[in-house]
């Protein structure tokens, strides 16, 4: 083994979340003086992440070494850790394309990256690339482990372990420990007094237990205090974070299911039929659901970007703070041998045992040099395991599409949607697919473009 890893980022033209990763990695003793290798198609945006981290390897007097490649191959030529984090397609024109074109419809979303008509698209684009870097890896980094950021991380993770078994894979999200931070916060506790247990799929995944200690060591179930706030009025706290989305959707269902989900309101609206209902305009106020939230927040993100960009330029230095994402917890762990216990998301080989073989869950996972290693969960509670059922036979049905190369199971998968079921009939979602089927057009692989009429219509 050399002294130090080599850690491929492909996609580091996403600069603000490569910054992040960066910043851990390069905190690290074990992993300061790394071969960061940095590619991107855009050489514009490649060029900027390379004085982004070469600012960051300065501040910081690491010894990492900066290489960038706008060849895919290169970049992993090596590669120990290949850190995942692209969009294909980009919020323009295909993020655009996945909100207007179901407003067309009447069918509204917040995020749609994930899950309804939007995630599946974005699905059918993303996947093959993520093959075409399995492929890549085969070739050239077989041992290497791969990071996975992207969304939709449940069709990801579904479809590579499907397709590429022998690939070294988690999908990764900051859902679980962000999520306990934002209860500690409404509970006025110390994040570092809780202790959970989480499981679940990416974003459906609920608090099994969640517990705080008490001064003389023992833990009490927080439950209780998490009820008694939502029904007194006093919980959710306002919090500067997200004052937009205060968690009021979690905390209603919190009281329908018993257990508190990992994601974030504006997501979980969307995931289920109950939420965003055409004419029904006081279920959205009261719950304060933020429709078309996610094209929002590109363009503040692209804004922010042009102010700091400018200020990185004048700069010799850079600020660096920790950030809560686990990619550096991973390859440490991995790299030195030092444990750490992380949420994952990985295919399902008995892990959950009321949800369905290989499909993608997220669970506990101990790393060490051996890899990351999930834990077993059993079954359960039933009517968790409903909702997330919901959701795995949408991913399951995108994830047959990119098998079989089957255009059919895309309208399927939109049949078969939670929200989009309970917004349009059957007419207007085979209406629909078929217009996003033409309107991504070459952004899609191509057996998934619409050629002519719908061939399943």
């Amino acid at each position: 083994m050399t002294t130090s890893p080599k850690i491929t980022f492909i996609g580091a033209g996403s600069t603000v979340f490569m910054r992040n990763i960066v910043g851990d990695l390069l905190q690290r003793d074990a992993l300061k003086n790394a071969h960061i290798a940095l590619m991107d198609i855009n050489p514009t945006r490649l060029a900027e992440s390379e004085a982004v981290v070469g600012k960051m390897v300065s501040t910081l007097k690491a010894g990492a070494q900066i290489t960038t490649h706008l060849n895919q191959r290169d970049a992993l030529d090596g590669a120990h850790f290949v850190v995942v984090a692209f969009q294909i397609g980009g919020y323009d024109p295909c993020t655009i394309t996945d909100f207007d074109v179901p407003k067309e419809f009447g069918l509204r979303q917040t995020i749609a990256d994930t899950l309804g008509v939007g995630g599946i698209m974005r699905g059918l684009r993303t996947v093959p690339h993520l093959w075409s870097i399995c492929d890549d890896m085969l070739e050239v980094c077989p041992d290497a482990t791969m990071l996975q950021y992207v969304n939709p991380m449940a069709i990801n993770t579904w479809a590579i372990a499907k397709k590429y078994p022998q690939i070294k894979q988690v999908g990764l999200c900051h859902s679980v420990q962000g999520t306990a931070k934002e209860l500690a916060r409404d509970l006025e506790i110390p994040v570092g007094d809780i202790r959970y247990e989480c499981a679940g799929i990416n974003h459906i995944a609920f608090f099994t237990k969640f517990e705080g200690r008490q001064p003389d060591g023992s833990y009490r179930d927080l439950y209780p205090a998490l009820l008694e706030g939502y029904r007194s009025g006093s919980m959710p706290k306002p919090n500067d974070e997200n004052p937009r989305c205060p968690n009021l959707v979690r905390y209603e269902m919190m009281t329908r299911l018993g257990y508190f989900v990992t994601e974030s309101s504006e997501h979980f609206a969307e995931y289920t039929p109950w939420f965003i209902k055409e004419g029904r305009e006081d279920i959205i106020e009261k719950f304060q659901i933020p429709l078309d939230e996610y094209p929002k927040r590109c363009v503040e993100q692209i804004a922010n970007w042009d102010e700091e960009r400018a200020k990185l330029e004048t700069s010799d230095t850079i600020e660096i703070a920790e950030s809560h994402e686990y990619a550096s917890e991973i390859v440490n762990a991995i790299w030195t041998g030092t444990p750490a216990v992380i949420h994952g998301n990985v295919a399902n080989r008995g892990l959950i045992s009321n949800l369905p073989d290989g499909c993608a869950v997220e669970v506990a996972c101990l790393v060490d040099k051996n890899g990351v290693q999930p834990t077993a969960v059993g079954a359960l509670p039933p009517q968790l395991a409903a909702v997330m059922q919901s959701n795995v036979t949408v991913q399951g049905l995108v994830v047959e599409a990119l098998m079989a190369e089957d255009p059919q199971y895309i309208y399927h998968a939109a049949m078969m949607d939670p929200h989009t079921g309970a917004e349009l009939d059957l007419d207007q979602i085979w209406a629909l697919v078929d217009r996003l089927r033409e309107a991504h057009g070459e952004w899609l692989p191509e057996w998934a473009r619409l050629q002519g009429a719908s061939k399943v219509a």
